[in-house]
Order: C-alpha cells, then sequence, then structure tokens
C-alpha cells in the first residue's frame, strides 16, 4: 500500500480507537499524512524511537504493539514458552507523555501471548531496568523512553538477559519477527493479569550503586553544598536516596523541576549537555553559593554539571572533561593491583585524555562503536570469558564512559547510569574541596600533565523524508572522498569490519567515519541513530587553550561551507 492508502486504512477501520481516528481526520496537510504514513517507524538496532502521534511512522500504541509482538514471538522462540512463563520480561517506563500508557500496552500483548511480565511501579531510570533485568533473572527488558528527545518524543528500548541493550546481531533478529507482523489485527492487546506482577526494586538498585562509593571522609561530604535537577525526570528519588546514604546533606533540590512532567514546561530541551536545560538550577546555586549543580536528563542515564569558578560564575564541564576526570578518580581509588587484568572502556568518539590516565595506571582499554550498549557488551563478554576460564579475554571491568555525558563504575548496570555518576561527581568535588580546589582545578592538572583536548560535538537537525535524504547524501559524498579535511593522516570507515582489540573479533558495522589527522586530532561523522540528525565529533589537540580552539574553528568552518551546512 502506499502512503494514502494506509492513512485511509488506519481512518476508517474501527479496529483503530476513536482518538486515533479523530487525530487522522483532522490533518489537513498532505505532507504531514505522508510523513506519518510513508514507511513503518523503524525498529532499529536502537529499538523505536519517533514523535507521538497516530501514523505508521509514530509513536504509538499500535507501533508500540506490533514491536512488542515481535519481541515476543522472537523470545518464544529462542527460549520456548516455558521459560518465557517462568522468567519472562522487565518493563520500565520514565516520566514522558504516554510512557506509562505505552509501558502498559506492552505489557499487555506481552502478557497476552503467554509471557511473564513484571511492571515497574513508577516511573524510574533507565539504569534502573538493566539492574532490574538481573536482579530479576528475566529473559530480557523493555524500556520507554526518549531519553533527552524534546516532549514531542517517545521511544522503546529492548536489553538482553545480562542487563545490555541489544546489540545489532540480536536486532537484526528481532527485527526479522517485528517487521513479519504485517497486520495491526493479528496483535492480541488484551493482556492475562494473571502473568503481570508490579515491581519496585528502587532500594535493590541504590545499594548497588551504593557498593561503588570510592571516598568515605564524611565530614568533607557534609560541606560540599549541591544544586540538584531532575529535569522533570526519573531521577529525583534514587539520585537523592543515593546522595543522602552517601552522606551528602546540603542537598538543594530545584523545586521547579521536582515533579515528573512530560511536557517539560521549564526546558526547551531536557538535555543536561544543553546550558538552558540548567540555567535554573544554576539560578539557585548562585542563590546559595553551591559548589556544583547536577542535571539528569528525564530517564537518568546521563548528567551534566556545572562548578563554580572563583569569579562566583558556573562553567559548564563537557562530557570528555567529566569522563576523564572520572576515570582520573576511579582509578586513582581503585587497587588496580587487586585485579586479574583490570579493564575500561570508551567508544571511538570519546577523547583519548580518559585513555592516557589509564595507561598511566596500567589499566587496559578497550574502544567500541558509539553507543553504550556496546559497552554493556564488553561487559558481557569479560564475564564470559571469566566463565570460560579464557585468559586472553577475560578482564575486570572498572569504568566506562562516552561524550554524550554517560558514564559507568560498576556491573550493576550495563548501562550508562547518572545515579552513580552523580554520586562518584560529588565525591570527586568534596575530596578536592577539601584540599581547597574545584573540578576546574583538578581538570586544568589533568591538561598540565597530559596535553590540552578541545572537544565538541556539531549536530545538525534535518527532519523528514527530505532531511533523511540529504544525511544519506552526505554520508555517501563522504565515503567517496579521501579525506574531509587538510592534513587527514587515516580515514576508517566503520561500515566496513574493523577488528577490535584482544581477538574479541570484528567490531559491528556501523555507519560512522573517523578521520585522524598528522597531529593527533581527529573528526567523527556519523548520522544519529535515534534522531533525524548528522553529528560531526571534534577532538582537536593543541599546546593550549587558545591554539586549540583556532584549530577547531579552521577545521568546522571548513567542513560546513564544503557540506552545505551553515
Amino acid at each position: 500500500m502506499n502512503y494514502k492508502e494506509r492513512y485511509e486504512q488506519w481512518l476508517y477501520d474501527c479496529f483503530f480507537d476513536d482518538a486515533t481516528r479523530n487525530e487522522l481526520a483532522a490533518l489537513t496537510d498532505e505532507k504531514e499524512i505522508e510523513d506519518r504514513f510513508y514507511r513503518d517507524l523503524e525498529f532499529g538496532t536502537g529499538g523505536l524511537r519517533g514523535v507521538m502521534g497516530a501514523g505508521t511512522n509514530r509513536m504509538n500504541k499500535y507501533t508500540v504493539g506490533k514491536a512488542t509482538a515481535g519481541l515476543g514471538k522472537y523470545l518464544l522462540d529462542v527460549y520456548g514458552a516455558e521459560a518465557c512463563k517462568e522468567r519472562g520480561v522487565v518493563i520500565g517506563y520514565d516520566t514522558r507523555k504516554n510512557s506509562d500508557v505505552f509501558s502498559h500496552t506492552a505489557a499487555n500483548v506481552l502478557s497476552g501471548m503467554g509471557i511473564r511480565v513484571y511492571l515497574h511501579a513508577d516511573a524510574r531510570p533507565t539504569p534502573q531496568l538493566s539492574f532490574s533485568v538481573r536482579h530479576l533473572n528475566t529473559l530480557a527488558g523493555v524500556v520507554i523512553t526518549a531519553s533527552h528527545n524534546p516532549k514531542e518524543y517517545n521511544g522503546y528500548k529492548v536489553y538482553d538477559e545480562f542487563g545490555c541493550q541489544i546489540v545489532p546481531r540480536q536486532a537484526n533478529r528481532v527485527i526479522e519477527y517485528v517487521d513479519a507482523i504485517a497486520d495491526y489485527h493479528t496483535i492480541n492487546f488484551i493482556g492475562n493479569d494473571a502473568l503481570v506482577s508490579i515491581v519496585d526494586v528502587t532500594d535493590d538498585f541504590v545499594d548497588a550503586v551504593m557498593k561503588q562509593s570510592r571516598y568515605e571522609n564524611n565530614a568533607a561530604k557534609a560541606e560540599l553544598k549541591i544544586i540538584y535537577t531532575p529535569l522533570h525526570g526519573t531521577g529525583n528519588i534514587p539520585v537523592r536516596k543515593a546522595l543522602k546514604l552517601g552522606g551528602f546533606n546540603q542537598l538543594d533540590i530545584v523545586v521547579e523541576q521536582e515533579c515528573p512532567d512530560g511536557s517539560f514546561p521549564t526546558v526547551q530541551s531536557p538535555n543536561p549537555e544543553d546550558r538552558r536545560a540548567l540555567e535554573m538550577g544554576i539560578a539557585r546555586a548562585k542563590e546559595t553559593d553551591a559548589d556544583i549543580v547536577l542535571g539528569t536528563d528525564p530517564d537518568c542515564d546521563r548528567v551534566g554539571i556545572a562548578v563554580r569558578a572563583y569569579n562566583g560564575e558556573y562553567r559548564l564541564m563537557t562530557g570528555n572533561q567529566v569522563g576523564a576526570l572520572l576515570m582520573d578518580f576511579v582509578l586513582g581509588h581503585t587497587d588496580v593491583s587487586k585485579y586479574h587484568n583490570p579493564a575500561v572502556v570508551k567508544t571511538v568518539v570519546t577523547s583519548e585524555l580518559g585513555a592516557e590516565i589509564a595507561a598511566k595506571h596500567g589499566v587496559k582499554v578497550f574502544s567500541t562503536l558509539t553507543g553504550f550498549k556496546f559497552i554493556g557488551e564488553k561487559i558481557t563478554q569479560f564475564e564470559k570469558a571469566k566463565q570460560n576460564s579464557n585468559k586472553e579475554q577475560d578482564f575486570d571491568f572498572l569504568f566506562g564512559y562516552e561524550e554524550s555525558y554517560g558514564y559507568l563504575a560498576g556491573t550493576h548496570a550495563r548501562d550508562k547510569d547518572a545515579v552513580v555518576s552523580s554520586l562518584l561527581i560529588c565525591e570527586m568535588a568534596a575530596e578536592l574541596k577539601a584540599k581547597g580546589k574545584t573540578l576546574l582545578d583538578k581538570m586544568d592538572e589533568i591538561y598540565t600533565e597530559y596535553g590540552y583536548y578541545r572537544d565538541a560535538l556539531d549536530s545538525f537537525t534535518l527532519a523528514g523524508k527530505d532531511g533523511l535524504e540529504k544525511i544519506a547524501q552526505i554520508m555517501s559524498e563522504l565515503r567517496s572522498s579521501a579525506s574531509l579535511f587538510e592534513h587527514t593522516k587515516q580515514k576508517i570507515d566503520y561500515s566496513i569490519p574493523v577488528e577490535a582489540e584482544q581477538g574479541f573479533g570484528f567490531l559491528p558495522t556501523s555507519d560512522v567515519l573517523k578521520y585522524i589527522l598528522d597531529d593527533g586530532s581527529w573528526i567523527a561523522v556519523r548520522p544519529s541513530g535515534t534522531e533525524p540528525k548528522i553529528k560531526f565529533y571534534y577532538s582537536i589537540k593543541g599546546v593550549d587553550k587558545d591554539a586549540a580552539d583556532e584549530n577547531l574553528k579552521k577545521i568546522r568552518d571548513s567542513i560546513q561551507t564544503r557540506l552545505g551546512l551553515e
């Protein structure tokens, strides 16, 4: 069927509820109708993510139902009906609009297929869902979230039995099952309440987080003044619990952003990478003379921070900077000699600064493709190697991070965790304050020791069908040319198999290009897997900040002019 036929089917078929059909009947823009129905919302390697609304190319209870029915058939085929009824699936959700509706839709579809379901009692962080899979010994996990996307979006992510978001080799099999469902009428949306249990494992999750604490000076921690904002999301309860248990009693909450609200009324976008999302927290910090501001995104897997400088202003720190600081802190407070083979993991678009710090501590560094699921997969690979007595690949995971504000210490979760990250960031800040320093001072010390890195990200939104075509055109043009910028020493195309470290085979292929320059700087380009964006990552070295900034500007201007992205 073409888009018009699909539209009319949804519009006139009584299988679809009145709210859906009324929404479609009110549409008058043909381009909007086409965009809603020209394709199915893609169940990709990251699951589903899209704008909420009626249509095959939107997030709604029918597209969620289709994804869930495909997942259910996959689990029944792989594990069998008995295991699915015994172990089942745990489902979590964030505070976005319809997240609770979509989670109940997924619970109904799975339980209607004879699969046991554990449904989180309330909106909770994505890392808590990852933790729940292993804690409850389920076969899989599902979380309804669109992370830090704008309020119009929602999403659906699938986790394997190890608590790791499914990687391409797994996702491709699930996609086959989802794509095989050609008719929404075949989906059973009526659940089996006898197979659904409501669970709350928040205290267990926080207890696991607290095992990663690295600093025990409660007197120093009591002196740290913290402002925290959950940005209307899921972090409010677990982050506050962890910080309270950690001995931080000067914790002030941005009350206007404390309560869950999927419309995110106080921010343009609930993204802690964006200074505007932390403005209310910074304003509160200025009133109270706080040392640090923390902001977690709606599903509490990312955390952004602002630190008070000596002039009284608050400076935001990048994901690469915080990652390097945490690498230094975690390894500096860990007796690595007690581990058989200590290791850390980062992504290929993450700065090399953290890797240099790890190397100084004698810790092995692994690099993965973009996406924390690949860091989670590496943790599972390490554990399987240990179980199989494979000494070559038997490593002990200590820390992992990516440049987009995602960090993990420990193995309680297999995803980035802003709860444990918030705890460790505050412990770092408290230790430094006791020495008369700040995180900014420590960052300068690291730069002095390892060299200056200027890291940046440019993200260009190209929405709709035309935008996706433009992104594909840009990637095709770059792939066919030898370099992106002068002084390119090496071009790595991750759409071609690239060998992984330590005999772990090859990295999964991915639509990513990376250019290594003569001085060790690099540029990476990739389309977003979850948004209509193309992203340019820069890690530019320089003798100092001014030199690195100048090099970055020159490179940015050249690339944007060449590709027509000004």
